[in-house]
């Protein structure tokens, strides 16, 4: 198995993404002098492979990596998103379960991604579509335990992943958490540790801290005045028009969600829930933190927002894989296609920070964009083959400079 088939298959998902078969169509537009003979079928036999050799891929790329040095990561990432199926897909796999794509109607795929507080991907797993968090969450530390050697870890995680049973796993395995909290749903967040009285501390310009234990459980509520200015006048100017439909025509209020939380609907009335507006305003501009670690409140919190790492890597994910694994029906190419994916996503990351250790970082698009540009144009001369590139744009030649790759002269002769 030629490592150029797997490597044309994560370079096309980076560039103009689409099925395997629209891959195999790409390379032909590629100049590659050291380019073999590659077909549609090469691209399928390199997904089994890559599924099947998923782990030890990762191993290494995490050895090659990681600090000699060091032994332990303090800080970890982890999330996990979903994505479905458009016909049955492989058994073990696709099952029916809570869809985050809000297609409850297809069989899915969970993919979880652990990524170091540097944003840089550890690892990726993949679970049937019914798997629940905290069996997730299990797996996750089973795999940074055994085959990454990480036994001390803060393991951060988005508000869908609290509750108590994982909270109480990671206590069992000796892990510390911080974890977000849906503020609204929690019940003695949203009547005890809101209300609870304290000054706050500012971490920065747009962001303050305030720390609230209750019971066992410590919890820091997190304040960005900015957000809260801004939820304020938002729900203000929502009730400004609420009051004006009440006015004309309330009959068009009953079917809106997003008006309903504010209303209170009698027999023969409609009229503001003024409770209700009043309750809304405690969660301005707040986000809710519950951790077991010794940090300070202010790095807590510092620690927390750095999470949008880990929900930039979902996004260009999910953007990578918009053709979802649709036509692999055997558990082996599903991994590898997924894992493709996962493989153009380290690859992105990669080129983003060496990128930004040069200055400003310009978005993807605009890069691949750049990259797109690079052009040649086949000529004969006097009985001669030259190849005529065109000029580089934008970041293009910066890209070549950074990744370590010689850049194609102007003219060159075939």
């Amino acid at each position: 198995m030629c490592i150029r088939d797997r490597f044309y298959t994560v370079l096309h998902r980076l560039t103009e993404r689409g099925s395997d078969l629209k891959a195999s169509k790409w390379m032909e537009r590629v100049y590659d002098p050291g380019r073999t003979n590659l077909k549609y079928h090469h691209l399928i036999r390199a997904m089994g492979y890559a599924g099947k050799h998923k782990n030890e891929i990762e191993e290494g790329l995490f050895l090659k990596e990681r600090d000699l040095f060091s032994n332990q990561l303090d800080l970890v990432f982890f999330d996990t998103t979903s994505i479905y199926f458009e016909g049955e897909g492989p058994e073990g796999l696709a099952e029916f379960g809570n869809s985050k794509d809000h297609r409850p109607d297809r069989k899915q795929i969970i993919i979880g991604v652990v990524m170091t507080a540097e944003g840089k991907p550890i690892c990726c797993e993949f679970w049937p579509g019914n798997m629940s968090d905290i069996k997730t969450l299990r797996e996750v530390i089973r795999t940074l335990k055994e085959r990454f050697s990480i036994t001390r870890v803060i393991l951060v995680c988005d508000r869908g992943m609290v509750s108590k049973e994982n909270t109480s796993l990671l206590e069992e395995e000796g892990f510390c958490y911080i974890f977000g909290v849906r503020m609204r749903r929690v019940k003695k967040v949203r009547q005890d540790i809101l209300s609870r009285q304290g000054r706050y501390k500012t971490v920065k310009g747009n962001l303050k801290v305030k720390e609230v234990n209750l019971e066992r459980d410590r919890f820091i509520v997190c304040l960005n005045p900015e957000e809260e200015k801004r939820d304020g006048e938002v729900r203000e100017k929502l009730i400004a028009d609420l009051e004006e439909k009440i006015k004309r025509r309330p009959s068009s209020l009953i079917g809106n969600r997003g008006y309903r939380r504010y209303l209170k609907v009698g027999k023969d009335s409609i009229k503001l829930n003024k409770d209700k507006i009043k309750e809304e305003s405690r969660f301005d501009g707040k986000f809710v933190l519950t951790t077991n670690t010794d940090l300070s409140a202010e790095e807590v919190a510092i620690t927390y927002k750095n999470l949008w790492q880990v929900e930039y890597a979902f996004k260009s994910l999910k953007n990578i894989l918009q053709n979802r694994p649709t036509y692999h029906q055997t558990p082996d190419n599903t991994r590898g296609h997924i894992f493709c994916s996962y493989l153009s996503l380290l690859l992105l990351i990669e080129l983003r920070g060496r990128l930004k250790v040069k200055g400003d970082v310009p978005p993807w698009d605009e890069i691949i964009r750049d990259l797109r540009s690079l052009q040649a144009v086949k000529i004969q001369f006097q009985g001669k083959s030259f190849l005529i590139r065109s000029e580089f744009e934008g970041s293009a030649y910066k890209c070549f400079n950074v990744a370590g790759v010689q850049p194609p002269p102007t003219i060159s002769q075939m």
